[in-house]
């Protein structure tokens, strides 16, 4: 892994170590990545909505219907 140094406000310090103590990770690092991995997997998932936007824009309107454009778009959310 690499070593990083970065700065927290403090509402954001206590809030992290929060965390930590109540044993909901096992240290500050551990939550900035899984707040890193989320934010990864959220813009994965609005760059597919955006694919889909821009396909159906340069194509004229999808012949998706609503119900499975939002199906899609939901199962992104479960991965």
């Amino acid at each position: 892994m690499i070593r990083q140094s970065i700065s927290f406000t403090k509402p954001n310090d206590e809030w992290l170590k929060n965390l930590v103590e109540n044993n909901e990770y096992s240290s500050k690092s551990d939550v900035v990545n899984d707040l890193i991995r989320q934010a990864r997997k959220q813009q994965a998932q609005i760059d597919w909505i955006q694919a889909k936007l821009e396909k159906a824009e340069n194509n004229g309107f999808t012949n998706d219907s609503k119900e499975k454009i939002l199906n899609q778009s939901k199962s992104l959310l479960d991965e």
